[in-house]
């Protein structure tokens, strides 16, 4: 059956809204028709080389739609289910998994190197970005890459869950495990910075700062949680600082994956304080700290994967804070698109604009 995707054609070449061959659902696998898919940085660092996997490829990591049909084996799931995708799916079997730590499991993205689908035009087989090829009105995907979706729950709200919104929550109270009181400053406003400060408010934060390069986002900030904003510039930590009596923040919590912000949040966390790096760099991107510092500020610097999560654990905890009305999907999406406007996204992204695109179908 034909669908419309958007498809990466090489590293570095513009995105291909086009028809694919979506084939049948085999042994253990379902077929999703999407109802919306969130845009993220990690789709953009595939498609520029950041972030290596096979091309070409069917981009899209956040969704959330409905299953149409079940392959053999499939009994847990039925047509007419919602589902939210789970892009980084742990096999139970690494070391990794062992630990509990599925966030990192070794063979979560083994299933982005499996033939997805085929493009009508010419026939070349096609890769799945990220596991789940969501950048498609409908795909096909083990089991194992879907949760269900939590009850009441909207489908196009429930896409972001997929990632930002568990990428931020977990940043905060897994990582950096924050506590009630404790001051927060989060680097970067887009959709997991806005899930990361929404989360700092739950989690009872007293002073909750937001950075960004752009003065523009200030309002979308606030209404997240941010009780102070910071305009990104050279002067940004000694700006936290004054905020906080002059100690730094308790927490910083690092969503854009450059090397400044990074130090920047580094520079902004109180001596002991706790640093947490969720964006994703490149190679080229070099943190650099010398031994005194180490020593005398006593900091913890640590990187976070998917927000330290447990989807099948943490997603109804997640939905628990929605039905409560603490967490708010819908003002993370700044704009609402269609497949032809990824690209434009993509380019906003580099920009600095905007909270989260939300394709919806």
């Amino acid at each position: 059956m034909a669908v419309r995707a958007a498809v990466l054609p090489a590293v570095g070449a513009p995105l291909e809204v086009t028809e694919i061959d979506l084939p049948a659902p085999g042994p253990g696998q379902i077929r999703v028709r999407l109802a919306a898919a969130g845009v993220c940085h990690s789709d953009l660092s595939l498609s520029n080389g950041t972030m290596r996997l096979p091309v070409p490829a069917v981009l899209g990591h956040e969704g959330a739609g409905t299953v149409v049909a079940v392959g053999e084996g499939v009994t847990h799931l039925a047509p007419g289910d919602g589902v939210v995708l789970n892009w980084a799916p742990s096999c139970g079997d690494c070391p990794a998994c062992a630990r509990g730590e599925v966030w990192l499991c070794a063979n979560a993205l083994n299933g982005s190197a499996a033939v997805h689908a085929h493009r009508t035009s010419d026939g070349a087989e096609l890769y799945p970005g990220l596991n789940v090829a969501a950048f498609a009105e409908e795909t096909v995907v083990p089991t194992s890459c879907a949760l269900p979706a939590p009850p009441g729950v909207p489908l196009t709200d429930a896409a972001l869950l997929g990632c930002a919104v568990l990428t931020g929550y977990g940043a905060v109270h897994h990582s950096a495990q924050v506590r009630p009181g404790e001051t927060v400053a989060v680097f970067g406003v887009g959709g997991v910075g806005l899930a990361a400060l929404q989360s700092a408010r739950i989690a009872g934060a007293s002073r909750i700062v937001a950075v960004d390069v752009s003065a523009e986002k200030e309002e979308l900030a606030r209404g997240a949680g941010a009780t102070d904003y910071v305009v990104a510039s050279d002067t940004t930590a000694r700006d936290i600082r004054a905020l906080t009596d002059k100690q730094g923040v308790d927490v910083a919590v690092e969503c854009v994956g450059r090397a400044v912000t990074i130090r920047a949040a580094w520079e902004s966390t109180r001596r002991g304080g706790r640093t947490t790096v969720v964006g994703i760099g490149g190679k080229d991107q070099q943190v650099t700290f010398n031994a005194l510092e180490i020593f005398h500020w006593g900091r913890t610097l640590s990187g976070c994967v998917y927000g330290n999560c447990d989807p099948q654990r943490d997603l109804p905890v997640l939905a628990e804070h929605i039905r409560a009305g603490r967490l708010d999907l819908s003002a993370l999406v700044t704009e609402r698109i269609a497949l032809d406007g990824i690209p434009a996204a993509f380019d906003n992204m580099l920009a600095g604009k905007g909270g989260r695109a939300l394709v919806v179908f």
